[in-house]
């Protein structure tokens, strides 16, 4: 069991669920979920009758419990939930395809070139809740990685999520938040946009920048540099205001 464990965590295209709600949310938006791991079944049952109550029985057939010692060499930081699974991630045509949708019914989220992997979880957790079409990142960083799923608990299933080269970028109007833009407040931002956020540390490319459609600006009081990239995230998408109820 250890070894085959091993192997698939170092498989090409295994995702790493780590902790119980990532998993649970894995689960509730149709990942193809292996065997999950915890150091105390009985406990994460229990759990899952006070968070999860929909997916008792699943669980009970999924996980196996293992000691923590096996649980600390498969997993790099094993999460207080002590729970772990390995799943197949989502199906990057059906993602491509999402966000080319034409016409889209809410906004993709561009991250440009973030440099945090916590904060691109955090943006992901966000943009699922909010009901984002999907959140495309370019640079370096793969927001499949470990650590950013960790952060977006498990969301990534829940939306599409892509790194793609500026060139790739779905179509729509792209609205750049800038400091130099107009007051996003008077700005309706349309279904179909793109809504573009720099890195922590740069801000936004110029590259990324002379594409704008537009530049918008979040309100920010005088001497204040700047917003937590999630919290700016956040601003934008209640501006937008969510999708229309079904």
């Amino acid at each position: 069991m250890t070894e085959e464990l091993t192997w698939r965590a170092d498989a090409p295209g295994a995702v790493l669920l780590d902790g119980f709600h990532a998993l649970k949310h894995a689960l509730r938006f149709g990942a193809e979920v292996g065997p999950a791991l915890t150091t105390d079944k009985a406990a994460t049952l229990a759990l899952a009758g006070k968070l999860a109550e929909d997916l008792t029985d699943t669980l009970d057939a999924l996980l196996v419990e293992v000691p923590a010692q096996t649980l600390r060499e498969l997993v790099p930081r094993v999460h207080p939930t002590g729970v772990a699974a390995l799943a197949a991630r989502r199906d990057r045509e059906a993602n491509l395809a999402a966000l080319a949708q034409q016409p889209r019914r809410a906004p993709v989220v561009v991250l440009d070139n973030p440099r945090n992997l916590g904060n691109v979880g955090a943006v992901i957790r966000l943009a699922a809740g909010m009901g984002a079409t999907g959140v495309v990142t370019t640079g370096d960083l793969d927001p499949w990685h470990p650590n950013a799923v960790r952060s977006g608990a498990g969301l990534h299933y829940a939306t599409a999520v892509e790194r793609l080269p500026l060139d790739g970028l779905p179509p729509g109007p792209l609205f750049v938040l800038d400091p130099e833009g107009e007051d996003i407040r008077s700005v309706p931002l349309p279904d179909d946009a793109l809504i573009a956020f720099g890195s922590e540390r740069h801000g936004i490319s110029p590259e990324l920048r002379a594409r704008a459609t537009r530049l918008v600006a979040l309100p920010m009081r005088p001497q204040v540099s700047s917003y937590n990239l999630a919290t700016s995230v956040a601003m934008a998408l209640f501006h937008w205001g969510g999708p229309a109820p079904a």
